[in-house]
């Protein structure tokens, strides 16, 4: 049999991949027989990824549970990613120290502005304890 008779393209549409269709491609790439490549070229198939999702739906290697396998790293590699994370924490404690400085020094303007408004027109701005609120209201309810 002729090469380019075997991986004739004939164009297909998305209705045209039955199930059992998309078994024997991924059969075949996955036993090794061919490539995504190749059986794209062979059985027509348009999109780039579609034998790859197939593979990763119907095939019999494990996708899901892939990304679990880590090799193992080495001293110099986890001292490095160590040091990385010391950096970027030691970033993040000056952004906060920065953020708390800011936020004191509102809380005491805020309260030099309470004070002067209370001092220039006389009248009391801050709440009172809240016990002697209740004692005043049960006054005069009653």
């Amino acid at each position: 049999m002729n090469e380019d008779q075997e991986y004739q393209y004939t164009k297909r549409t998305q209705k045209d991949y039955s199930y059992s269709f998309k078994l024997q491609v991924v059969d075949e790439v996955e036993r090794g027989e061919i490539s995504i490549t190749a059986a794209r070229l062979k059985y027509g198939i348009q999109g780039h990824g579609t034998i790859r999702t197939w593979i990763r739906k119907y095939g019999n290697l494990d996708w899901d549970n892939k990304s679990d396998l880590k090799m193992g790293k080495t001293p110099e590699q986890k001292l490095l990613e160590l040091e990385q994370k010391v950096l970027l924490l030691e970033k993040q404690k000056a952004s906060l120290e920065k953020q708390l400085y800011v936020t004191d020094k509102k809380a005491i303007f805020f309260d030099m502005m309470i004070d002067i408004a209370e001092d220039e027109f006389n009248i009391p701005i801050r709440k009172k304890s809240l016990p002697k609120q209740l004692t005043n209201s049960k006054k005069k309810k009653k």
